[in-house]
């Protein structure tokens, strides 16, 4: 797969920290398990009571959220994309035989699914200016449309953070400015969550 120039950097930030700290928070550059989990938890306010559902993970690293889904009651089929390879070779061996989870590192294998989520995806910009780097969320979150037949929940850093401890090789979006995008241009359907103890929010977008 040829990264855009944009994402080379980014492919090979995650790469160093799974081939680091492994299968763990840390290794999907998390500071603890518990945080990872919250995320998750917000992220999958998205899904409506029902049966068997699909659910893409865009940016899915060694796969923790189809390891959360399973230690759930949740009945799903799960497909994870990331641009990392070294991240889809683990998660690949961690769900060996396990078929209702698949892996891939081409965007292009995606299919869409009921539910689409992202975690983490847009924090890393490392030294991309941020006007390129808004540029690349919001064209993401067109594709995340397409790939979602009910709905899609996404996550990012928030500006409202506090200034000594934001850090230049960091993305920290405005959550309102998000939310309009959505609003105007995605869907009538938006919902803003920033009342969590992190510093980031999440936002889910009802596509039907």
């Amino acid at each position: 797969m040829k990264l855009s120039l944009l994402l080379q950097n980014v492919e090979k930030y995650y790469a160093d920290k799974v081939a680091t700290h492994g299968c763990t928070a840390r290794g999907a550059d998390w500071k603890s398990e518990d945080s990872q989990r919250m995320r998750f938890e917000q992220l999958l306010r998205l899904i409506r009571p029902e049966g068997n559902f699909t659910i893409n993970d865009y940016g899915c690293g060694y796969g923790a959220l189809a390891d959360y889904l399973k230690s759930g009651d949740y009945s799903f089929q799960y497909r994870g994309f990331d641009i990392s390879e070294e991240m889809i070779a683990r998660a690949r061996r961690a769900q060996e035989g396990k078929t209702r989870c698949q892996f891939f590192s081409e965007k292009s294998l995606l299919s869409p699914a009921d539910y689409s989520v992202a975690s983490g995806l847009f924090n890393v910009k490392l030294d991309t200016p941020e006007p390129e780097w808004r540029e690349y969320v919001l064209e993401t979150l067109g594709e995340f449309k397409k790939l979602s037949r009910k709905a899609f929940a996404f996550n990012a850093l928030t500006n409202y953070s506090d200034p000594e401890f934001m850090r230049p090789d960091l993305y920290y979006a405005n959550p309102l400015e998000l939310f309009d995008y959505c609003r105007k241009n995605l869907s009538r359907k938006v919902a803003l969550l920033h009342d969590y103890p992190l510093y980031e929010f999440t936002i889910v977008v009802q596509t039907v």
